[in-house]
């Protein structure tokens, strides 16, 4: 079995790499000179030698893999290698990592891809632990994905494994890698059956036999990543490719909640559908696995920056010592003003801490809350945002204390029991005759934190036992309505749907990073907010007049006449059209436009770009806009033609 060594995308690597002087850098250098600048050896494996270079005519960091020379002098495998990566050079997708180039320059056979900053899937793993459920699920979708768009072109990976799962640094993106043994699902004559290529741990039942494989090959292979992720670990190892290609044949894997506690029921199911030996009852294709993924709209893992800094617990927690402390000061000094006789001064004093201790907090909520319903959020938005952070706090907290009842909530528990006793034992006293004005603060702190130690008992286990947020149910409901009201902020200010359009999420989240950013930095870059919303504009307006053209063409072909002006309809129609795919490709084109600006917002936020880097992306955007006005006009003016 020939395995296609792992190669890594990264500034710096654990493994000690080859010598940057050895006779083969030196001679591929010399080969590529004046094209590529070789920096230096990133990885090595059974096909290929990887290196990080520059490409010399666009100025920019590239990996370029190498087919060792001793193995391009064989015809068969140098036709192959070739013939292999320019199948992978014709993919084109987000999650795939883009081949820019495939060349021959004398006995050197390589091809050239981008340069990704970041690290494998199986280095995350290595150096942080298995993944939380939201991220593992996070990666299987990107991936399936990826494998849907490369099986629809025919195209079967035949190698997914952690190694091949790179991902970027700052954006978190995945991106399959090494497409190195890929084949076309209706080609011949190369790896044929009988012949194994891949990696024992991450490899199929069908492609550990030496059979014919398909897409579905690639989705079992996902399930073994998903499986490592969750777990670290695959869930077939031995001491031997041999042991391990028969347990992938003949052995079940073992169900995967079964292995680590804390995993949801829908992303289990997934992973153990993939892990499937039978192929027809794997999941069909890649878009499958990836809508068996897709959380419900209120668990959506991307919670806003401003309800994020809204719900943060520490700026919340920070509303009610100031009511703790003013309470009981004003109840002491109503219980004096009645033992004295009912002092005014000290009646209205009391009433007065009263009244600000309980008001206070609500006070600053709705200042708080003003501020992100002025950004156009909605109490809705909340309670979505709530809902995804039970998930994760539900996940983190099963991983660190698991399933059963933790000393820690049992001490807390103990000690609410023990405040709550306190704070009863010294209302007794004070009935008793004790001394009311040192057993007055005593009961209430005693009974505050009591509370306070209740609710965190009550909190864990909910958490443990998987129960709704309390808090989205009431943010939802009449109370969220309530405060928003209060606030006096007009709900259609900016309103966001709840299922919001592609451009707008985009948008609305590089504006977010942007208000993140010190003001010289922000002031470095320009209006980026105003141009956003202009791209955000443009679009939805690009959405807006294909659909009036559709329907313009629509009503134009029902009520089509015959006679001299037919054909000049027809004409007309036919230039709509032209019009209406033209405009379909701007949409894409500014779309895509603003995700690369979130992107390098998101890059300068990791510290992996400087603000003078993103200014052409900027500019690129800006010209966008301009030209889709251009376009949106064009369109117009020809559906107005036809109307006439």
């Amino acid at each position: 079995m020939a395995s296609f060594g792992t190669w890594h995308h990264i500034p710096f690597m654990s493994e000690t790499l080859a010598p940057a002087t050895d006779h083969l850098f030196l001679s591929f250098q010399a080969a590529v000179a004046g094209r590529y600048s070789l920096e230096r050896e990133l990885g090595r494996g059974g096909m290929g030698v990887v290196y990080l270079a520059r490409e010399v005519r666009l100025d920019r960091p590239v990996a370029i893999k190498l087919l060792p020379p001793e193995l391009a002098a064989q015809e068969r495998l140098r036709d192959r290698f070739l013939r292999e990566a320019r199948t992978a050079a014709r993919l084109s997708h987000p999650y795939i990592v883009p081949i820019h180039a495939v060349d021959e320059i004398g006995d050197f056979v390589f091809f050239v891809m981008a340069y990704v900053d970041g690290e494998t899937l199986a280095q995350r793993v290595a150096s942080r632990g298995s993944l939380t459920p939201a991220d593992a699920t996070r990666i299987v979708r990107e991936v399936a994905w990826a494998l849907a768009y490369a099986h629809a072109q025919g195209v079967v990976h035949r190698d997914i494994k952690p190694a091949n799962i790179l991902l970027e640094r700052g954006t978190e993106r995945s991106m399959v890698a090494d497409f190195g043994i890929a084949r076309q699902t209706h080609a011949a004559g190369e790896t044929m059956v009988g012949e194994l290529l891949g990696t024992p741990e991450y490899m199929s039942p069908e492609q550990a036999s030496g059979e014919a494989v398909d897409g579905r090959s690639d989705l079992y292979s996902l399930g073994l990543v998903g499986f490592f992720a969750l777990t670290g670990q695959p869930p077939f190892v031995g001491s031997s490719a041999q042991t391990v290609l028969a347990q992938q044949i003949t052995k079940p894997a073992p169900p995967v909640a079964s292995v680590t506690a804390g995993i949801p029921s829908t992303l289990a199911r997934v992973i153990d559908q993939c892990l499937e030996k039978d192929p027809t009852r794997r999941p069909a294709t890649g878009e499958a696995l990836a809508d068996a993924l897709v959380p419900p709209r209120e668990q959506s893992t991307e919670v806003p920056v401003p309800i994020r800094v809204f719900l943060d617990r520490r700026r919340m927690a920070a509303m009610f010592p100031p009511a703790a402390a003013l309470i009981p000061m004003g109840v002491g000094l109503l219980i004096e003003a009645l033992r004295t006789g009912g002092a005014l001064d000290k009646l209205i004093g009391g009433s007065v801490l009263v009244v600000a201790g309980l008001s206070l907090p609500f006070v600053i909520l709705l200042t708080r809350l003003r501020s992100v319903l002025k950004r156009g959020y909605r109490t809705d938005d909340i309670a979505v945002a709530l809902r995804t952070m039970r998930v994760r706090q539900r996940e983190e907290f099963l991983y660190e204390f698991g399933q059963k009842k933790s000393l820690r909530e049992r001490l807390v528990r103990l000690a609410s029991i023990g405040l709550f006793v306190g704070a009863g034992a010294a209302v007794v006293a004070m009935i008793a005759g004790g001394p009311r004005d040192s057993l007055i603060p005593v009961t209430f702190m005693a009974a505050y934190a009591g509370v306070i130690a209740s609710a965190f008992a009550a909190r864990w286990r909910r958490l443990r036992d998987g129960a709704g947020s309390f808090w989205a149910r009431m943010w939802q409901g009449k109370f969220g309505r309530v405060l928003a009201r209060a606030t006096a902020v007009k709900p259609n200010e900016r309103a966001i749907p709840a299922n919001r359009p592609t451009e707008l999420a985009i948008a609305m989240s590089a504006e977010s990073l942007f208000a993140s950013f010190p003001k010289d930095v922000r002031e470095s870059l320009g209006d980026v907010p105003n141009m956003l919303r202009t791209l955000e504009a443009h679009a939805q307006a690009a959405r807006a007049r294909i659909d009036e053209v559709d329907a313009t063409i629509a009503e134009a072909q029902h009520t089509a006449r015959v006679g001299a002006s037919e054909a000049r309809q027809a004409e007309l129609i036919a230039d709509l059209r032209t019009e209406r795919t033209k405009a379909d490709d701007r949409l894409a084109e500014v779309v895509t436009a603003l995700e690369n600006v979130r992107l390098d917002l998101l890059r300068l936020h990791a510290g992996t770009r400087t603000a003078q880097g993103i200014t052409q992306d900027l500019e690129a955007a800006r010209a966008l806009g301009e030209d889709a006005d251009r376009l949106i006009a064009g369109v117009r003016e020809a559906e107005a033609t036809l109307k006439r």
